[in-house]
């Protein structure tokens, strides 16, 4: 599978990027990960990035089952994920209190498999359109949803950071994964936190899709949402992957 892949992270405003990105393309299929940590003291930058580790070191042993066995096999990877945060973390009391969103986005010639948890995203588009994108796990999807907000308030309303669903050492996993056809040539894919998508608009993320678009364009984007927050952006982090 021939992919052209970009990405880039930035602490935006904060004083500490939580946010952590991993990606991982072998002959038979690749993988692509953005987390966003949650927690004081380094404990959410600390849960991001022990995830994305988790998923990459047990890369071997899940990777190519998922073949045969798509859903089955990705929760077992997440599971085992979430099982190498807890080793990771050790004795570091702040593992308790630390959570954790996700996206990841796995190819194949056969398939696409998405999980997500939290409102971390997945968008797919063509150069002409934006095909879906990953329902948040928040309370203002849930409005949206109930047809009380549009899509357009969701990233300034009040409650746009109160999570439904995160990844915590200490509970019980709810990632949600969806099944769908396999990338065509020529289709983008966006996986980015909130710290992107809040000021991205839809007619300009759909520019990231055209044919000349490069890591030029995406690098403007994410400059554009960390000033459009008046100097209250949160991190921002994005990859960007197109079959050619």
């Amino acid at each position: 599978m021939a992919l052209e892949f970009y990405q880039l992270t930035h602490a935006g405003d904060r004083e500490n990027n939580q946010d952590f990105m991993a990606h991982l393309i072998t002959d038979s299929y690749a993988l692509f990960v953005v987390a966003d940590g949650l927690g004081g003291h380094h404990a959410g930058e600390k849960a991001s990035r022990f995830f994305c580790e988790g998923l990459l070191n047990s890369a071997d042993r899940f990777g190519k089952q998922v073949a045969q066995n798509p859903v089955d096999s990705f929760e077992a990877w997440i599971t085992e994920a979430v099982n190498e945060m807890k080793r990771l973390f050790a004795l570091d009391q702040s593992g308790a209190e630390a959570h954790t969103t996700c996206a990841i986005l796995y190819l194949d010639e056969q398939r696409v498999i998405t999980a997500h948890c939290g409102d971390t995203r997945i968008y797919r588009m063509t150069n002409e359109q934006i095909l879906w994108r990953t329902r948040d796990h928040s309370i203002p999807q849930q409005l949206l949803n109930e047809g009380k907000i549009t899509e357009q308030q969701m990233a300034q309303h009040p409650e746009q950071n109160q999570l439904t669903r995160s990844i915590n050492i200490l509970k019980k996993q709810d990632v949600e994964i969806n099944l769908y056809p396999a990338m065509q040539t020529g289709e983008t894919f966006i996986l980015c936190s909130d710290g992107f998508w809040e000021y991205v608009k839809p007619a300009e993320l759909l520019q990231l899709a055209g044919l000349a678009s490069s890591k030029v364009e995406l690098g403007k984007l994410a400059r554009l949402a960390i000033f459009r927050a008046k100097g209250n952006s949160d991190n921002v982090t994005v990859q960007w992957i197109r079959r050619r």
